[in-house]
């Protein structure tokens, strides 16, 4: 009987193939490449042959200004993010709970995740023709209002803000769902007592709902804490140009400047390294401050 169940298993287990030698492919044998980060890589030598340089490459880009600038703007530009979009992403999960009428909560569900699905490069377009100093509808309503025109999308000053209005416009219904779930898994019978004993329902969402919910805001925290490190290319990318560059360049973008632009593949090695072990450290810290403090860790 144990045999006939083992051969059972053999067709299941084949379907974990595809997805291990992915993962093989993508996620290991890369790791070969670090190599990189201890040598004077070249084309012509390729990966094995190119000499050892020790850590030179880390010391290079340690001691450039510009890589200190693009991580301090990559910190920045994430606690900017945690401290905004984090939050508000609950308050509104707590908000679209507390709806009673089904076709206007699943409504308003719907319209909040489609900015999800839209790539940065079209919402950076749309941003671009609705900030647009000459013929944006934004500068037409201040001239309207006798306020010069701003430009918004070259000024270091306004770049941080819409970089942050934009990711929460974009992502802020998207990263809901998770919440929703769990709120749904609450015991309905918990409502009907704190109603029978007078808590109206903004008493009830302190008392029940969010304490519920803190499980999954825990483990949606330390996820979200190794990527300090990585504001997202997609976005910044899209929005960065000469005029807002000082206050716009992250590591992603520097390292993609420095590998794409530059040829500098053994330093935008050594940096990725660097970057990988920090981001591995945040998440083990995170992760033990969370179970610490009486919440849940990932494991």
């Amino acid at each position: 009987m144990s045999s006939i169940k083992k051969k059972g298993l053999v067709p299941l287990y084949m379907f974990l193939l595809p997805g291990l030698v992915l993962i093989i492919l993508f996620n290991y044998i890369p790791i070969l490449g670090l190599q990189m980060a201890f040598k004077d890589y070249s084309f012509r030598d390729g990966i094995w042959g190119s000499s050892w340089v020790g850590l030179q490459n880390f010391k290079e880009f340690t001691a450039s200004s510009d890589f200190w600038r693009a991580t301090g703007n990559t910190f920045l530009l994430t606690m900017l993010r945690l401290l905004f979009v984090f939050p508000t992403t609950i308050v509104l999960a707590l908000l679209i709970n507390e709806v009673r009428n089904f076709a206007f909560k699943r409504t308003v569900q719907s319209f909040s995740y489609l900015p999800h699905f839209i790539s940065w490069i079209v919402v950076v377009g749309f941003l671009d023709a609705f900030l647009s100093i000459d013929s944006g509808a934004a500068n037409s309503i201040l001239r309207s209002l006798g306020v010069n025109p701003i430009a918004f999308m070259g000024s270091e000053s306004w770049f941080r803000p819409v970089f942050i209005l934009s990711s929460m416009w974009k992502e802020l219904g998207w990263g809901t769902i998770l919440y929703l779930a769990a709120i749904s898994s609450i015991n309905p019978v918990l409502y009907e007592a704190a109603l029978v004993d007078g808590a109206g329902r903004f008493t009830q969402m302190r008392y029940i709902t969010l304490p519920a919910i803190v499980p999954i805001i825990s483990i949606v925290l330390i996820l979200t804490i190794p990527g300090l490190l990585s504001v997202g290319i997609d976005q910044i990318y899209a929005m960065i140009n000469p005029a807002n560059i000082a206050v716009a360049e992250v590591i992603d973008t520097y390292v993609l400047r420095l590998g794409i632009g530059q040829a500098q593949y053994s330093m935008t090695t050594a940096i990725g390294l660097v970057m990988s072990v920090i981001s591995m450290i945040l998440l083990l810290v995170t992760n033990s401050i969370s179970k610490r403090l009486g919440g849940d860790g990932l494991w």
